[in-house]
């Protein structure tokens, strides 16, 4: 989760511009190194949860227990 009220990190990423009020919904998978993994731009806030898990895992993340 990102806060960016001045919409400058939006802006850089392009998930908005000048014509969009607000930025579209995508997720930014990031690795360690700083660059970036995949890019889901197919948002479902429902099911996301559950969809940001699996790629986590696909992408080779270990899992973290919380405690």
């Amino acid at each position: 989760m990102l806060s960016d009220p001045t919409k400058a990190v939006a802006t850089a990423y392009g998930v908005v511009d000048e014509d969009q009020p607000f930025a579209s919904r995508w997720t930014f998978f990031i690795g360690l190194d700083g660059r970036i993994m995949h890019i889901d731009k197919q948002v479902n806030p429902a099911t996301h949860g559950k969809v940001i898990a699996a790629k986590l895992s696909e992408l080779g993340v270990p899992r973290r227990r919380v405690r």
